[in-house]
């Protein structure tokens, strides 16, 4: 489990990078339209205010 705010950041990005890996090889649209709650679901998680945790 990752303990620092980065660490955490890092891992966020990582889970776009899939998503966006998914989406340019998928044609189907309930996938494409489940990529895009998930992205929105981790870009909240990513850009929340206050930060995660004040370092």
């Amino acid at each position: 489990m990752p303990t620092h705010e980065k660490e955490i950041n890092c891992n966020l990005f990582d889970q776009l990078s899939i998503l966006e890996r998914i989406e340019a090889v998928t044609q189907d649209e309930a996938a494409l339209k489940q990529i895009e709650i998930e992205r929105r679901q981790i870009n909240r998680k990513l850009y929340q205010q206050p930060p995660i945790r004040n370092e």
